[in-house]
């Protein structure tokens, strides 16, 4: 973790791009790992103070996106830009204007929380009164001015993670890139993290961009990349997305094939069905209504039902066919394989 912070901090000039422009603007990014595939062709936009996710089950090319925006790896073709620098060919004028929070801890147990932003003042060339005044105020803001003084070891889970954040935006960073800020916090801390980025969006017009594998705080975000496979499959506000079910969301248990239960069902009432593990989805306006009917009409057939208004994992699933689920193993060899190409690099 130490090379990755010594490498944000390599001095560069200041860049002030025009509040009208995208502060960072993905263009048809590809990442190919030898003969897989990490991104084919994604391209977004983040606006200026915005709160932006990176939403995705595990494997889905979050973590290499997530690298390439944080200038620790270069991509296969595509670009990118992060207030109006390129992320592959201008990193060390870049590093200078982003925070990076990244998921692995980075913060050093045995110093003091005063003493860690302290060391990073000097990272990134701050010094004296000023770094003095800058670490008093970014412990106030996050809420930590009274433990200055105690070492970080015996601090909360969500207390470290807020000391985490205060090494990111102690050089006053116009953009802040947060991968799964939150594992390991429980909901209490959870909920404070994204209160606080919430206000550094709107007090202090920073742009956070987030990645994310939980709905809940993907709900929180002004808006969303949805991805899969390393691909985008939905992009806006979590509540524009949501609005494409156009109707409740019907789940029903099959007491025995959901496959042949769900053809039956979509020839009698003429309703598209997806057939999840043993699940049948649907998606109908009056499904209350209409849950009746499917019950009479196929007696015994159906163990359990329910039916609820549209989730974002209706969205994905929409999208794919498939659940938001996830195999640690996708997830580790996108960790193995951007982790080397970092140290290559």
């Amino acid at each position: 973790m130490a090379s990755k912070v010594s490498a944000f901090v390599e001095a560069s000039s200041e860049v002030n791009p025009t509040s009208c422009e995208p502060v960072i603007s993905v263009e048809n990014l590809v990442h190919r790992y030898e003969s897989r595939t990490a991104l084919n062709g994604v391209s977004f936009d983040v606006r200026p103070a915005e709160l932006f996710g990176l939403l995705g089950p595990n494997g889905s090319g979050k973590t290499t996106l997530f690298r390439i925006l944080s200038t620790l790896m270069i991509p296969t073709a595509g670009r990118a830009t992060i207030m109006g620098c390129d992320a592959a060919r201008e990193p060390a004028r870049l590093r200078r204007q982003i925070g990076v929070v990244f998921q692995a801890q980075s913060i050093d147990l045995k110093l003091t929380a005063y003493e860690n932003l302290w060391h990073q003042g000097h990272l990134y060339g701050l010094r004296g009164t000023g770094l003095k005044n800058r670490i008093e105020e970014i412990l106030a803001r996050v809420g930590l001015a009274d433990r200055a003084k105690e070492l970080v070891e015996t601090f909360s889970g969500g207390m470290q993670r807020r000391i985490e954040l205060a090494k990111g935006l102690l050089h006053h960073p116009g953009v802040l890139l947060l991968d799964e800020p939150t594992t390991g916090l429980d909901p209490g801390a959870r909920r404070d993290l994204w209160q606080y980025l919430q206000m550094l969006r709107d007090e202090e017009q920073v742009s956070v961009l987030v990645t994310t594998h939980l709905m809940e705080e993907a709900e929180r975000c002004d808006r969303l990349a949805i991805m899969n496979e390393g691909n985008l499959v939905a992009l806006g506000t979590p509540a524009e997305l949501k609005a494409e079910i156009g109707g409740d969301v019907v789940l029903l248990d099959a007491a025995h094939d959901a496959g042949l239960l769900a053809e039956r069902i979509r020839a009698r009432f003429h309703v598209e069905t997806t057939v999840l593990e043993n699940q049948i989805r649907m998606e109908r306006e009056g499904a209350h209504r209409f849950v009746t009917e499917v019950v009479e009409a196929f007696p015994g057939e159906i163990e359990a039902l329910s039916v609820s208004k549209p989730a974002l994992e209706d969205v994905f699933i929409r999208r794919t066919g498939h659940r938001f689920w996830s195999e640690d193993k996708n997830d580790n060899q996108e960790n193995a394989e951007s982790n080397s190409e970092t140290h290559r690099r």
